[in-house]
């Protein structure tokens, strides 16, 4: 495969696309459409998990009932495979605790005329020392 040369339209609408779902109390299940039932990877705030199932476990343990989020920058690079890296730096709010900032890098994997979440890393940026 070649370089997708939509990789940064690919990252951005991926990111929104994403955010939205996740964001939705009632429509984040349907996340689990963009992960591979076995191969996909997630760390969580230093937590590995693998497959669709323990992921979206994980996605529905959150506590939170709302989220407010600003989404700063989403940088996009593409990959040898046809996949897309995506960087996304932004500041979320969960009910009513401090916003924090935060980092989430995706690694799109193409499959057909789409694509799934290979990889997926979120980590607040807290600085506890």
């Amino acid at each position: 495969m070649a370089l997708n040369p939509q990789y940064d339209a690919i990252g951005k609408g991926f990111v929104q696309q994403y955010y939205t779902l996740f964001d939705d109390l009632a429509q984040r299940p349907n996340l689990a459409n963009m992960y591979n039932v076995e191969t996909s990877f997630m760390t969580f705030e230093g937590v590995q998990l693998q497959g669709a199932v323990k992921i979206m476990e994980k996605l529905n343990s959150l506590t939170f009932q709302k989220i407010t989020r600003l989404v700063t920058s989403v940088d996009s690079q593409p990959m040898f495979d046809g996949g897309v890296l995506i960087n996304v730096l932004g500041r979320l709010q969960t009910d009513e605790d401090q916003p924090h900032a935060y980092f989430q890098t995706f690694v799109l994997k193409p499959i057909g005329n789409s694509f799934y979440v290979e990889h997926d890393m979120f980590r607040l940026a807290l600085h506890d020392v």
